[in-house]
């Protein structure tokens, strides 16, 4: 079962909101035409003493653009509350961050790796290939979001990877959004593992109809990817929070609350 104490309690931070003018990107046949809000977050994992982050939702600088900004896929990004003042009103300082693990490196999940300058940075190998590789474009990459992580202390992962070797905080391995996007299964003290699901489905329509968004960097392993996610959700008897849902993010209290 691993580690069941290590973690303290975990921070549901708001990481901005994503707009995008056509559903059926993500549901292709359906829905054509109707615009989507879609929730992002980034989760700040407290363990012994240490502070670790989720993600890093979408860039501060956005709140200062009325309306938001469209970003990448036409999705416009808005933010409401910052990254930084969410740490502030925790009571951390984002130097405080000694391990920020990303699920991939699309713009509402990197936006705010400036934030993190101390940091050791957790990623997919094929991630990091693809990120700062010739064909960043395809998969809606920014590297302006992310150039100063070729400086950064990176551990990049080959698959699955147990942080602290206790089962405590895991890498799940999910390719197909894009090339190196991975998951996380934590385990808290009250309410048990959380499967953290990234991208793997934007929301519950999505992973239930094993619907494969068109932005998706490959097909085939993004069905493999729903599927392991819902076997490992059911083995491990874990509760799975679609980053993107609004429906069910609303449920789950958000900082500077927190859930143990």
């Amino acid at each position: 079962m691993g580690n069941v104490g290590a973690i303290e309690r975990l921070y549901l931070l708001n990481g901005g909101f994503a707009i995008a003018p056509d559903k059926s990107v993500y549901t292709p046949g359906k829905w054509k035409g109707e615009q989507i809000t879609l929730c992002c977050h980034a989760y700040l994992i407290r363990r012994q003493d240490e502070w670790i982050l989720w993600d890093t939702g979408i860039e501060d600088d956005i709140i200062q653009e009325p309306g938001g900004k469209v970003i990448a896929h036409n999705i416009r990004a808005v933010v409401v509350r910052t990254i930084r003042s969410q740490l502030a009103d925790i009571g951390i300082a984002p130097e405080a961050i000694s391990k920020v693990i990303l699920s991939h490196a699309h713009f509402d999940h990197i936006g705010n790796t400036k934030l993190f300058p101390k940091a050791t940075w957790y990623t997919q190998y094929q991630e990091y290939k693809a990120m700062f590789g010739p064909d960043y474009a395809r998969y809606g990459y920014l590297p302006s979001l992310y150039e100063n992580l070729k400086r950064a202390k990176m551990k990049l992962m080959n698959g699955d990877y147990d942080v602290y070797g206790d089962g405590s905080i895991k890498v799940i391995s999910t390719p197909g959004h894009t090339p190196g996007h991975c998951s996380l299964l934590i385990r808290l003290p009250k309410i048990g593992p959380v499967m953290l699901a990234g991208d793997v489905a934007h929301f519950t329509y999505n992973l239930e109809n094993h619907c494969v968004p068109s932005m998706n960097s490959d097909y085939t392993q993004s069905l493999n990817s729903m599927k392991r996610v819902e076997v490992i959700v059911q083995t491990e008897k874990a509760q799975l929070w679609l980053n993107h849902d609004m429906v069910q993010m609303a449920t789950i209290p958000q900082a500077s609350s927190f859930i143990e």
